[in-house]
């Protein structure tokens, strides 16, 4: 099984999808890995402020620290390989790492319109 581990900034909980003021990648981030678990992928999450003796147990992430500080957050690695540093990756890139196909949420839904969005037109779907 493919195992895709994620070391994120400091943030105030797990997923960084809580406070006043969610910042809309994290959100679809959260989606995108949930979505990844159902797909067979082992998908681990550790949070600098709530996790950081994984920081430092993990020899690549504790070089690619003491390189580069918590600027090179949030670090994605699979398989104990790095893939990406510093920016959250989409859907289309984590599928891609981890060898599933991606599918948007858009496209497994049909979009707002549903699957059949030209038998929809003048509904005030789209």
């Amino acid at each position: 099984m493919t195992e895709l581990t994620v070391f994120d900034p400091p943030q105030c909980c797990s997923t960084g999808v809580c406070g006043p003021s969610v910042d809309p990648k994290l959100s679809k981030l959260a989606a995108d890995l949930d979505w990844l678990k159902k797909q067979g992928v082992a998908v681990t999450r550790y949070n600098l402020s709530q996790q950081p003796g994984a920081f430092v147990e993990n020899a690549t992430i504790k070089g690619i620290l003491e390189r580069r500080g918590e600027d090179a957050l949030p670090v994605f690695l699979v398989d104990g390989e790095v893939m990406s540093q510093g920016s959250y990756p989409d859907r289309e890139a984590l599928a891609g790492w981890v060898g599933v196909k991606a599918q948007s949420s858009e496209t497994e839904s049909g979009g707002c319109c549903g699957a059949d969005a030209e038998k929809q037109q003048g509904s005030g779907c789209c």
